[in-house]
């Protein structure tokens, strides 16, 4: 066994259990550091931000202090990092994303003879590893899902704090370390690998049963809330996948599915990296959009949740609130952005991952492009939610909108989706009918024809 030591570089793996680049340890000695990308901090909303901030706390916690937190351009600060402890490799999980790949080009080729060896990935099956027959990737969900499930996936590693020897910062001379910085704003969850693992068994023992006919009510605490857990690596999803599979049922099977589609638009992206910002379906290019003033007005009330439409306005406010949103009213919104105020989704993309603490670019980009009806396996482009009946089917209740909306607390039962009458004067009227709205996106579809 080589007694030269190793860096293990965390980024969106921030955890001790089920690490496969700590597999490489053995019980030598290792240096554990995460980089501050000044590029992605300063794209990051304050939630997101200090949820990743607790997130190195926890890992800074369990090695009572030895996690070297350094601010810098990683090709720069990682070959230092390296050097000054003259280690044999720099270990990591490959990341997929198109940022993250030329990242982690620079910093291999800044190593020079030290390899960064790449282990493990955030994904329970691997971006490029589920491909057809022929060796094409997927462009629709539902054959990539059954191909996925019959590919499968490794067991948890066998990783923990004690698996190394760790290498306390304060010994390691040429390199500057940072605090971490404070959290940024609060959070309606706490961060961290200790968090999620709390998180992901109360969700099993109390919501996961009924998961498959309660994950599109907003109303009810019934979703496993583990996204930002998940965007963090503070648990890996085949760690969820190992626990499931000890159970049985039409909520295990809903979940599973969930994870599935995480997996698939990682590939999606992966394969087409201009697709995070661009249509995937290039037939879209081509589509007519609303801009100027009166299209800049209409995004600012989407965006603080004025529009008049309470499911609409309920989602945003909650998003701007708590830096979360649930899922079924994420699609209302998107489809209420691009399909009644005809605005592209990468306005409203851009502004998700302002506000989202689980804000992910796979996942993000091409939930839009599914709602928008330009990526794969899209909903039609002439597919439109109606806000109203949306919201009656899904807050059949009215306590979402109620939470969210202090203004229509007055109006009880499912009346507040469509207050009419009882519409406060402190609350706008709808700022577009949906109904011709509707129309003149059929119209620009048909257009594109």
């Amino acid at each position: 066994m080589s007694e030269q030591p190793i860096v293990l570089w965390l980024r969106r793996d921030l955890r001790l259990s089920d690490l496969p680049p700590l597999l490489a340890a053995e019980g030598r000695r290792v240096l554990v550091c995460f980089v501050v990308d000044p590029t992605l901090e300063a794209s990051s909303g304050g939630r997101r931000l200090s949820f990743l901030y607790d997130s190195l706390r926890d890992v800074h916690d369990q090695l009572d202090g030895s996690l070297l937190v350094v601010r810098g351009v990683a090709e720069k600060v990682i070959p230092e990092i390296a050097r000054a402890i003259d280690a044999e490799a720099v270990h990591i999980s490959a990341d997929y994303a198109p940022y993250g790949m030329r990242r982690d080009k620079k910093v291999r080729k800044a190593l020079g003879d030290i390899p960064l060896c790449a282990e493990g990935s955030p994904y329970a099956v691997a971006p490029g590893r589920v491909l057809k027959g022929d060796g094409e990737p997927y462009r629709v969900f539902t054959p990539y899902f059954r191909r996925w499930r019959e590919h499968g996936w490794r067991a948890p590693a066998d990783t923990g704090v004690g698996s190394a020897t760790w290498i306390d910062p304060n010994d390691v001379s040429g390199v500057r370390g940072i605090k971490i910085p404070k959290a940024k704003a609060d959070l309606d969850l706490p961060a961290g690998e200790r968090a999620a693992y709390e998180r992901f068994a109360d969700f099993i023992a109390a919501d996961a049963r009924d998961y498959s006919t309660h994950r599109d009510r907003p109303d009810l605490a019934s979703t496993s809330r583990m996204s930002a857990y998940l965007k963090f690596g503070n648990i890996h999803p085949r760690a969820l996948l190992a626990e499931l599979e000890k159970h049985e049922g039409e909520g295990r099977a809903a979940y599973i599915r969930e994870l599935a589609f995480r997996d698939f638009y990682a590939d999606v992206l992966h394969q087409r990296p201009d697709s995070n910002w661009w249509n995937l379906n290039k037939k879209f290019d081509a589509m007519e959009h609303d801009s100027g003033d009166d299209a800049d007005a209409d995004f600012a009330a989407w965006r603080e949740g004025r529009t008049g439409f309470p499911i609409v306005d309920a989602g945003m406010r909650q998003l701007r609130d708590s830096g979360f949103m649930h899922n079924r009213v994420r699609m209302i919104v998107g489809s209420f952005l691009v399909k009644d105020l005809h605005l592209p989704w990468q306005r409203g993309a851009g502004w998700f991952l302002d506000q989202l603490v689980d804000g992910d670019m796979a996942s993000n980009q091409h939930g839009w492009q599914w709602v928008a009806g330009t990526g794969t396996d899209a909903a039609p482009y002439f597919r439109v939610f109606n806000p109203t009946t949306q919201g009656k089917k899904f807050d059949p209740s009215g306590d979402y909108v109620r939470r969210w909306v202090p203004e229509l607390r007055g109006i009880s039962g499912s009346a507040v989706h469509e207050p009419g009458a009882l519409r406060p004067d402190d609350y706008p009227e709808p700022i577009v009918d949906h109904k011709q709205q509707r129309q003149v996106a059929l119209d620009r579809y048909k257009a594109l024809s």
